[in-house]
């Protein structure tokens, strides 16, 4: 991908973007933009990797994909929204990517609660969010070009698998960061309220998980099983148990397909 081409494109004046770097290999863009948030980089920095050998994703998984196969980036945001709202940045960054990769490619993506970008039931992208003192660096890994047997894990895709219309990464990429301005513009001018900016319901519209069986593995060995009723005000997922609705902010969601007929 052209840095050039990424910084002429979306570093302008009163863009939300105000660098884009692009470097060949790197362990992770995350942790990569997360010391630069610690040096005091500006809000709207993005990292991207045409190479990433450290990747990970939630619960310490690995994400690997080989060099310029996938789309790997991250960015740095300083969001001026109360603390507890900040939640649902990870989801607003999935919704974001999500949105902008249906448009350009006709591919049905929708959202598995809380970081997953799906086709059917196979993984498509992972969105990792991690707070560095008063900023978030938000990371997504994007399968583009990734063949059968390249896949990371069988449940897995890539947009050439999926019947895109497009697998040019630069295109994708400016496609999920305006989008993601965008929403995120919205939800900050809103003070995080995501009732009143529309996220919470466009999220719903977009999601997998909600309406859906799941089984959630929980920290300590924990398993609850039950129907995914939504996601509340703080970006939460509801699933109601046994006649109970539990609120989990953190969890392994499997969504419990039915068995196929005989």
């Amino acid at each position: 991908m052209s840095q050039a081409a990424l910084q002429s494109a979306l570093v302008r004046p009163g863009s939300l973007w105000s660098a884009v770097k692009v470097v060949e290999r790197t362990g992770s863009t995350n942790a990569d933009l997360a010391q630069s948030a610690r040096e005091g980089i500006r809000e709207g920095a993005v990292l991207v990797a045409e190479s990433q050998f450290a990747g990970r994703g939630r619960l310490g998984r690995i994400w690997t994909a080989p060099p310029r196969s996938g789309l790997t980036f991250s960015v740095l945001l300083r969001p001026d929204v109360p603390l507890p709202k900040q939640g649902w940045l990870s989801l607003l960054f999935g919704l974001a990517a999500a949105t902008a990769v249906r448009a350009e490619t006709g591919v049905d993506v929708r959202l598995k609660w809380p970081n997953d970008l799906l086709v059917g039931e196979r993984k498509l992208a992972g969105v990792l969010a991690e707070r560095v003192d008063r900023a978030v660096v938000v990371g997504m890994g994007l399968n583009v070009t990734l063949r059968q047997e390249e896949l990371p894990v069988e449940r897995a895709t890539s947009l050439l698998l999926s019947g895109s219309t497009t697998v040019d990464r630069g295109v994708l990429l400016l496609a999920v960061l305006r989008e993601l301005e965008a929403r995120y513009r919205e939800w900050v001018a809103a003070d995080g309220d995501v009732e009143s900016c529309g996220l919470r319901t466009a999220y719903l519209a977009g999601s997998a998980t909600v309406g859906q069986e799941v089984r959630v593995e929980l920290p300590g060995e924990r398993v609850l099983i039950g129907l995914a009723t939504g996601i509340d005000r703080s970006g939460y997922l509801i699933v109601r148990s046994e006649g109970t609705d539990h609120l989990l902010s953190v969890g392994d969601v499997v969504h419990v397909r039915a068995p196929a007929n005989p």
